[in-house]
């Protein structure tokens, strides 16, 4: 029997009233001004959370990637305005597989694996040339991490952001997601760990976004269920009417559905492959999400799209974040190829197995 594996609670208690302190409405409005929160981000770092499941020898925090994982979806719950994700589980992980050194600041990484760049390996040398769209946070990155294939292998490029043309671009949600060009830039080759590859680099940028998204469909519920609860019409709370109600079934549903499968693909992830896991549990975060704030927002009224609520702040994110790192099409289809090659006799033990089952 598989010994289970558990959050760390202080991870929990200490995350969720790190946030609670240092990120509120005016704080995240303010990030979406200036395209970033330099007082919330050093607060972060200050707790050593951003590279959490990184190996201390490796410069990293240490912990599981559960911990990580948890993290993150405490970002996602309170809107946190940073690049959690970036940062730790993605070009943290990145760097730390290819044996090299974490910056003290903010990483980033680019996006689908590089696929708009090219590169070329000159003995201990990289060059870099291209356009990258949407890398999140790049303008105020100390590090750019570029995963490509050379010549059949998978290097891991660590790019100084001063050598780059950044154009600030930002997604619904005001965050970050800026152009960087690359003219011919050099750094030094680095290797990619065995295992650790654009298929894997996906595949957890996926798991990344599951996680915010659970966090984030778990706090817009919440939210719904106090606005509903506070907000009187006719003589008694708008939660006792039953039209309102059935809209706050959907979004309970939803966050219960959206943090189960984000759990349960970290779990797998913590134990190792977990491809099934992960594209079942992006797909469901995605679909759930796009339900969740269509319940959530007719629960509010008008109330929801205005700037001084915090809604907005959620269902913005969640709209922008479910198109990252695969969106329903990418991954529904990668999920129908999987069922259909294991055949009729084997779709059973692929549902209740999972990323077992296919080995």
């Amino acid at each position: 029997m598989t010994e289970d594996i558990l959050v760390d609670p202080l991870v929990t208690e200490t995350a969720h009233r790190l946030f609670s302190e240092i990120c509120d409405h005016e704080s995240i409005q303010a990030a979406e001004a200036k395209g970033q929160a330099p007082e919330i981000w050093d607060a972060f770092a200050e707790t050593g959370f951003p590279w959490i499941s990184i190996d201390e020898d490796a410069g990293g925090s240490g912990g599981s990637l559960l911990d990580a994982l948890e993290v993150l979806r405490l970002v996602g719950y309170h809107a946190a305005p940073i690049p959690a994700a970036e940062t730790g589980i993605l070009g943290g992980w990145l760097l730390a597989s290819s044996g090299q050194e974490l910056p003290d600041g903010i990483t980033t990484v680019v996006p689908n694996g590089g696929e708009a760049l090219t590169g070329s390996a000159a003995g201990t040398e990289v060059t870099i040339s291209g356009r990258a769209l949407r890398v999140p946070w790049a303008r105020v990155a100390q590090r750019i991490v570029v995963p490509l294939v050379i010549e059949e292998q998978t290097v891991i490029a660590s790019v100084d952001g001063a050598q780059c043309d950044i154009e600030p671009m930002t997604n619904m949600a005001g965050e970050p997601r800026d152009t960087v060009t690359f003219e011919n830039v050099r750094v030094p080759l680095a290797l990619a760990a065995p295992g650790v590859d654009l298929e894997a680099f996906r595949f957890r940028g996926a798991l990344s976004r599951a996680a915010l998204m659970a966090g984030a469909i778990e706090k817009m519920s919440q939210l719904t269920v106090s606005y509903t609860n506070d907000r009187v019409q006719f003589g008694r709370p708008v939660a006792k009417f039953q039209a309102v109600q059935q809209h706050l079934v959907w979004g309970a549903q939803d966050a219960a559905l959206a943090r189960m499968v984000a759990e349960t693909a970290a779990r797998e992830a913590t134990r190792g492959v977990a491809q099934f896991e992960i594209a079942a549990a992006k797909l469901v975060a995605n679909q759930a999400a796009a339900r969740a704030t269509k319940a959530c927002h007719q629960a509010h009224g008008a109330m929801g799209m205005t700037q001084e609520y915090p809604l907005h702040h959620l269902s913005r994110r969640l709209w922008s974040w479910r198109k990252e790192y695969g969106g329903d099409a990418e991954w529904s289809k990668w999920l129908g190829k999987i069922a259909v090659s294991q055949g009729a006799d084997r779709l059973y033990p692929l549902i209740t197995g999972g990323s077992a089952a296919l080995n």
